[in-house]
């Protein structure tokens, strides 16, 4: 068991960039989504996507943004954000005692695309020098180290829609252990670009709209772009710098079904076990739990696979915990999804709401939960779990306490 105490929050997403806003506007049950204009998408499943008309970045020079793509903006924006939300100046601390731990499913797309492109039409000579580190993985996280002096132990989390919750686990993990103070730890993605999406459309998975997850007549997910960052520590060193602790890590289960590579297990059982993996972890029961903020594909295999997997645990008392996706909302946002949504029940368990699915029409009775549908439902959410599920059967589970 691990106790690591939240005390930053910073999340870049199209239901609003920072803890405050984005916390209202996905309380409100309305749609964030927008018809997609940064390129001719006719030819696409979906030609709408969550995106960020206005970033917030202005501690990012001009000269800076030339050389970074998409994702890393967004890196930098949530952990900027997290930073000051926890009240940590890490330039004033050892630059070995911190690191960073960001999760992504693609890269930096919008830079390599437009840098290829170059490549065939103008030659070598045409393409920029900064393309290679610009596309890369793990961009993002070297951005973020520079920026703020962290040298301390890192990593870079690839696993699809899975990553960002693997990446805030191994953080966790690693502070807990003492190798690190502090970790800022998350995800980023823009996949709203020509390729990204062509990547995403040949899974299978993409929606026209409305995204509708745990609906009779779901027909895919919507991707949106953003990045969420967590300032990561142990209690005592928050208590000791007089942060406030917004909740805690306390537990973490992943599991790979192994059955095909793209599709889930359609019974959920590496789901459900990846459930037991994470409440053995916070040494909690079924019954402790108050909320699931669920993963929601909106594919039919998707959802009652994981439909599957929360009464495989639950039993019974699947009818009585309460259930959502807010990314129905603001789209699913890919290698970054885990941790909005941590975010997201974080401030949930604060502010007492559960943020509702919206755009839900038709109960599928293989998806037979609790959900929380159209408007959000006060509660009073002493423990959660978070889901989030990678192409080829990755499954991650988060288990989480309000402070």
């Amino acid at each position: 068991m691990y106790k690591i105490a939240i005390t930053g929050l910073g999340v870049v997403s199209p239901a609003g960039q920072g803890k405050v806003g984005f916390w209202q506007n996905i309380q409100t049950g309305q749609s964030f989504m927008s018809p997609i204009t940064r390129f001719d998408a006719a030819a696409y499943p979906s030609q709408i996507a969550g995106q960020i008309e206005e970033l917030a970045a202005k501690h990012i020079s001009p000269r800076l943004l030339k050389k970074l793509d998409r994702f890393s903006v967004l890196a930098l924006a949530a952990s900027e954000d997290a930073l000051q939300d926890a009240g940590l100046d890490l330039t004033q601390h050892d630059p070995y005692i911190s690191g960073v731990f960001l999760g992504n499913a693609l890269g930096g797309w919008l830079y390599a695309e437009t840098e290829l492109r170059d490549l065939y039409v103008e030659g070598r000579d045409g393409v920029s020098p900064y393309n290679a580190s610009a596309w890369f993985p793990a961009a993002p996280q070297g951005q973020v180290s520079i920026r703020y002096r962290i040298k301390g132990y890192s990593k870079t989390v690839v696993a699809d829609k899975a990553s960002a919750l693997i990446a805030i686990d191994h953080a966790a993990r690693i502070v807990d252990r003492g190798k690190l103070t502090f970790a800022l730890a998350g995800g980023t993605e823009a996949p709203v670009t020509p390729y990204a999406m062509l990547c995403c459309s040949t899974e299978g998975g993409l929606s026209p709209g409305p995204y509708r997850p745990f609906d009779k007549e779901r027909n895919g997910f919507v991707v949106g772009e953003g990045a969420a960052v967590v300032v990561l520590e142990t209690a005592d060193t928050a208590r000791q710098r007089g942060a406030e602790i917004y909740g805690f890590v306390t537990g973490f289960g992943t599991t790979c079904d192994g059955t095909h590579r793209i599709l889930p297990d359609v019974g959920g059982e590496g789901l459900a076990q990846a459930i037991r993996f994470a409440l053995a972890t916070a040494k909690y029961n079924p019954e402790d739990i108050d909320y699931i903020c669920a993963d929601g594909v909106a594919t039919e295999l998707g959802d009652i696979s994981e439909a599957r997997a929360i009464r495989t645990v639950f039993g019974d008392r699947a009818d009585q915990v309460p259930v959502s996706a807010p990314k129905s909302m603001y789209g699913h946002l890919l290698g970054a999804a885990g941790a909005v949504e941590l975010v997201g029940t974080v401030m949930a368990m604060q502010g007492g709401m559960i943020p509702p699915t919206i755009n839900h029409r038709f109960h599928d009775p293989e998806c037979n939960l609790d959900l929380v549908l159209d408007e959000g439902r006060r509660a009073d959410i002493g423990k959660a779990l978070v889901i989030a599920r990678g192409r080829g059967g990755v499954n991650a589970v988060m288990a989480v306490e309000r402070s």
